[in-house]
């Protein structure tokens, strides 16, 4: 009798590997047979907003690492680091639905080996909005971000456009640091309500889930205060007050800035407004283009 073929496990995943050295031999490979590779960072938890970066990816390259780690190095003393979720099985079926090529896993050992002592300092950039509230903060995303970069090896990254200043930070990493890569945005994604998707929206209670549809809709009403000729600093004070009012219990900015991070008092260039804010032990950030 001929052997029935094994059944196909009930959650495919891609393969995975958690060295460097199995990184770059997978790549390499690629690349030999002339190959264009892109590479997604991640923190894992995934959600629509990933699979949004995937679909990118797949857009503009042959093959897709995305890599999961969750780098202490960017969590500050009190922070949530230790209660960040963490669902490799579920983020690894996740990646191949979405066309993922391969995962890249390592350990905090792998990341950071004994002895390591060299990071990135991300300079002025990293210093105002979240930079401000969370010290240090950026400087822990430029040395992950740099040494995944240089593991992989990829043509092109791919970040959210959620985080506008950790993208403007990677932009002026790699630019500054001559990396090889292309860094592209991806827009924001978001729930059918308006509230942008991000893995920390799970420690949010249901009440808090309605509260924070707060910030989004106060990015907008501001928004379009701003067009309507209502000077900066009012439309983002209206905005800030908003917020408060809704239930969020600090809000750490509203501001317009340019594409360098530089404030704009005026609409005078096509700007970014951004917000950061707290309801109660969870920070959300939001964006929205203005101009």
């Amino acid at each position: 009798m001929p052997v029935a073929a094994p059944e196909p496990p009930l959650h495919p995943v891609p393969p995975i590997v958690r060295t460097i050295a199995a990184l770059r031999a997978a790549v390499a490979g690629w690349h030999a047979d002339g190959a264009r590779v892109a590479l997604v960072p991640t923190m894992g938890a995934l959600h629509a907003g990933h699979v949004a970066l995937i679909a990118a990816a797949r857009k503009i390259a042959d093959r897709v690492v995305a890599s999961i780690f969750v780098n202490p190095a960017q969590f500050g003393p009190g922070e949530d680091l230790a209660r960040y979720p963490r669902t490799e099985a579920a983020d690894a079926a996740a990646l191949v639905s979405a066309g993922c090529d391969l995962l890249y896993a390592p350990t905090e050992g792998v990341m950071y080996p004994a002895g390591f002592a060299t990071s990135v300092h991300a300079g002025e950039l990293a210093n105002r909005l979240c930079g401000a509230a969370r010290p240090g903060h950026f400087d822990g995303v430029a040395t992950v971000v740099a040494k995944l970069l240089i593991q992989a090896m990829p043509d092109v990254a791919l970040f959210g456009e959620k985080d506008w200043q950790q993208l403007a930070v990677i932009r002026r990493l790699v630019r500054d640091l001559d990396l090889p890569v292309t860094i592209a945005g991806v827009p924001i994604v978001r729930d059918a309500d308006g509230l942008a998707l991000s893995s920390r929206n799970a420690y949010l209670s249901v009440a808090e889930r309605r509260q924070a549809l707060a910030l989004p809709q106060a990015l907008a009403t501001a928004r379009a205060a701003m067009l309507a000729g209502v000077p900066v600093a009012d439309a983002c004070r209206a905005a800030s007050d908003a917020m408060q009012a809704a239930g969020f219990q600090k809000v750490d900015y509203v501001a317009l800035v340019d594409g360098d991070l530089e404030p704009l008092a005026a609409i005078t260039v096509p700007g970014r407004l951004l917000a950061a804010a707290w309801l109660s032990s969870t920070r959300l950030i939001d964006n929205l283009a203005v101009g």
